[in-house]
């Protein structure tokens, strides 16, 4: 974990509760979405080799999440432990509560485990976003079970996949553009073999990469996060090869040793970069009509208004403005 993002964690057993603070380096947009997208939780949830895997989710008061942690490492049936999240109060972007607790495939809660009741409250600071998180018990007993079983090693390690999610989210967007002048891009992502795909196109476009070719490796190691599968530091974190017409194509491996899942269809985008912040949003929003908002514009850390979008059409978008470092 980074040491300037703030993590506290207090066992209360007067209350039965424990009390979580914790902070992410990332906008409240995008750190509500990753707490209530159940792709997004997917990704992170659980700690490893735990996967969480959703059956079916429904955010809304009186709505529910049924999912499965799994282990990734194992075919043992007693590794995989099905939960439900009963959600009880929902005020968008500021808060969730619910009560989580053990169950089957079906929903059928086991009563011989504790239930949490779930609150967490969103405040966002500048560039973080503050988490506070109440997880409340009905006994003395239910809580320190609850903490026998792990309970904070394994919700530390959760909150760790979900800064290695924002990282990722952020380095894998970040575009190499020099100057301000509008210009229209093809953005695409693959499972490991962008490097392979991109030697292709330059042999059949018989142009050169621009910047050349960006490795996972390249990124500066953090001590305070696990270190990088090796099988991922060769990877390409980000290329561009010019076309034709001025066209530039842009990609990005998305490893699925990161959590990425990448299905025909859903691994491309066309990525606008306007000339102006307003035509920016112009863009934004006309095309975005009636469409699925995937990341609402906005400022984000590499410097660029950014957001992206599928539009009633089902095309994916994506809207970059960055002004010249």
């Amino acid at each position: 974990m980074n040491p300037n993002l703030k993590f506290d964690f207090i066992v209360n057993k007067e209350n039965n509760t424990v009390n979580i603070e914790r902070e992410f380096a990332a906008n409240l947009e995008l750190v509500w979405e990753a707490w209530t997208n159940p792709e997004i939780l997917d990704l992170w949830w659980a700690p490893k080799p735990y996967k969480t895997r959703t059956k079916s989710m429904d955010f809304r008061e009186g709505g529910l999440w049924l999912y499965e942690m799994f282990n990734a490492e194992s075919k043992n049936p007693q590794e995989c432990h099905w939960c439900k999240n009963d959600y009880i109060k929902i005020a968008h972007q500021k808060m969730f509560s619910g009560l989580d607790a053990f169950c089957d495939e079906y929903g059928v809660i086991n009563q011989a485990m504790p239930r949490t009741q779930w609150t967490n409250e969103f405040n966002e600071n500048g560039e973080k976003t503050l988490v506070t998180i109440t997880a409340k018990y009905e006994s003395l007993s239910d809580l320190e079970k609850i903490i026998q079983m792990g309970f904070k090693e394994g919700f530390t390690m959760a909150m760790e996949n979900l800064d290695q999610y924002i990282e990722a989210q952020f380095k894998l967007r970040k575009q190499n553009k020099s100057n301000n002048m509008a210009r229209v891009s093809t953005y695409v992502n693959f499972q490991g073999n962008t490097e392979e795909a991109f030697n292709f196109y330059k042999s059949v476009f018989k142009t050169d990469f621009i910047n050349g070719i960006k490795r996972f490796d390249e990124v500066p190691a953090d001590s305070n996060q696990p270190p990088m599968a090796e099988s991922v530091k060769k990877m390409v974190l980000h290329v561009e090869l010019p076309i034709v017409g001025g066209h530039i194509l842009m990609g990005t491996d998305a490893p699925k040793e990161m959590g990425f899942t990448l299905t025909k269809g859903n691994n491309m985008h066309i990525n606008l970069e306007p000339d102006s912040r307003e035509e920016a949003k112009r863009l934004f929003d006309a095309l975005s009509e009636g469409g699925q908002i995937e990341m609402p514009i906005e400022d984000t850390f590499w410097g660029a208004y950014y957001g992206s979008f599928t539009d009633k059409f089902g095309i994916n978008w994506m809207i970059n403005y960055q002004n010249k470092e």
